[in-house]
């Protein structure tokens, strides 16, 4: 654990904006998944809800042409001078997931998307709650993601997704073999509930997706691979 730890701290970049989602855990694990990727230099990557642009910054270090993409405005302004400080080229556009980038094909796609079941689903969430909160089941944006990301990659193109458990990786796995890819799990990892699953433990409890001993939730990178 204190190795995977100083692995979120290597991946904290120079500013991290009030309300903007900074590397953690699940950061790090996909950041492991990106690091095995065998990107040829020029590849074109996206990064879908770069939050502080960690990822970004990582796959533009490889020499990718990078793309990254958030709703926040304060994501994005925290990516362009994170980008601007590190000497690292990437293109920072705010928008609603893939809606920037219509019509353009990517080699790789990274997204760390909201996934947190949440019990006000009627809501939208607001503030930094926007960077976890995902509905009922947690599936709010990834359905959108399995949907939409498909159309996105180039043959041989790979879509990375990371999130927990508790919003069904066997559902994300489920639509993006129907959508024709080649899909599974490849890295997981349990850690300790942070400070919104301790305040929802009874809720999830209550709903089935934990039982009374679970004190961990289980991160997984499920990774999906449009053949050639």
């Amino acid at each position: 654990m204190p190795g995977y730890l100083a692995k979120v701290r290597s991946l904290i970049p120079p500013l991290v904006l009030p309300g903007v989602y900074g590397p953690q855990e699940d950061t790090a694990l996909l950041a492991g998944a990106l690091s095995e990727e065998p990107l040829p230099p020029g590849a074109d990557v996206l990064d879908v809800g770069t939050g502080t642009g960690a990822l970004a910054l990582q796959a533009a270090r490889r020499g990718s042409r990078v793309t990254a993409v958030d709703v926040s405005w304060r994501a994005v302004c925290t990516t362009r001078v994170n980008a601007w400080l590190t000497g690292a080229s990437v293109r920072v556009h705010r928008g609603n997931l893939f809606t920037p980038v219509r019509g353009r094909l990517f080699d790789l796609i990274l997204t760390n998307p909201p996934y947190v079941p949440a019990p006000t689903a009627g809501r939208p969430p607001r503030g930094r709650a926007r960077a976890w909160d995902a509905g009922h089941d947690g599936r709010f944006v990834l359905d959108k993601v399995c949907r939409e990301a498909p159309a996105l990659l180039r043959p041989g193109g790979v879509l990375l997704i990371v999130h927990s458990e508790l919003s069904d990786s066997g559902r994300t796995v489920g639509h993006l073999r129907a959508a024709g890819l080649k899909a599974a799990v490849t890295r997981r990892h349990r850690i300790a509930f942070g400070p919104v699953l301790r305040t929802r433990k009874d809720w999830l409890r209550a709903r089935g997706l934990l039982s009374a001993a679970d004190e961990k939730e289980e991160l997984v990178v499920v990774r999906a691979e449009l053949p050639l």
